[in-house]
């Protein structure tokens, strides 16, 4: 029972009952510990350390060749896209959950400098948003390095997200558009409380699997063996993704018209 009052604080529950239930475990433990910082429940869950998981990223050599990197736009992730600035790269970052026409925001640090705007101003989703340049898919230069968020990781690459799909259908509309291959490190930075045991991170066949999962206190190199799907499944889409995602059916008609 306490599971279910758990999982019906979840916004996406009932799409894969075992994974909701990991979630859930995972949001309420970060808040028992006093580790999360702001709401977590249906969220990427922000946690103190976040800084530190993004050092520790910044020192790989996997980051320092890196010039191109897309970052998802949760809190967690706020040091990561500001070290990226920092060090002069090009960011990517989606508009959370894909709800406008315009899926991606560019993030140029040059262009920022030039202009007169901080880097802390658009390391935020808000000021990217206001700052940034919006573009399409077909805008973007392909990745050296994506970073995704999650909820929980396992040491063998597997992730769970908050539920709602948006990481992996945009992983797979990278791979059909070429912006990232079988060699971009897929990377994410999360809580130690985040990674969990192996068979307890459930991957189907449109889930990305992780490369690098980084801590606060460990960077653990995942090597792993779950296969990366090829694109897009679109028999896994959600209706209300076509729904909430104003570009979704446009871009189905013309990946497909290309095969």
């Amino acid at each position: 029972m306490e599971d279910e009052r758990f999982i019906d604080r979840a916004r996406w529950k009932g799409r894969n009952g075992e994974k909701d239930i990991l979630r859930s475990e995972v949001w309420s433990l970060l808040e028992e510990r006093s580790v999360s910082i702001g709401p977590v429940w249906s969220r990427i869950p922000n946690f103190i350390g976040a800084d530190k998981a993004a050092q520790r990223l910044a020192e790989l050599q996997i980051w320092k060749a890196a010039k191109v990197v897309k970052s998802n736009p949760d809190p967690p992730q706020i040091p990561v896209r500001l070290r990226a600035l920092e060090d002069g790269k090009l960011v990517y970052v989606p508009v959370p959950e894909l709800v406008k026409d315009y899926p991606f925001i560019e993030l140029d640090p040059n262009k920022l400098q030039r202009n007169g705007i901080p880097f802390e101003e658009v390391a935020p989703i808000e000021g990217a948003m206001e700052h940034g340049r919006k573009v399409g898919f077909q805008d973007m230069k392909p990745f050296d390095l994506a970073v995704v968020g999650c909820v929980a990781a396992s040491r063998n690459g597997g992730r769970s997200g908050k539920g709602g799909g948006f990481a992996d259908l945009e992983m797979g509309i990278f791979r059909e558009m070429g912006l990232i291959n079988a060699d971009t490190p897929i990377v994410t930075t999360i809580h130690t409380l985040q990674v969990k045991e192996d068979e307890r991170v459930i991957m189907v066949a449109h889930d990305t699997p992780l490369d690098w999962i980084i801590t606060p206190d460990e960077v653990i190199e995942t090597q792993t063996m779950i296969a990366q799907p090829e694109g897009v499944n679109w028999d896994t889409i959600q209706s209300d993704q076509y729904e909430n995602i104003p570009f979704l059916l446009s871009l189905k008609s013309t990946l497909l018209d290309k095969k």
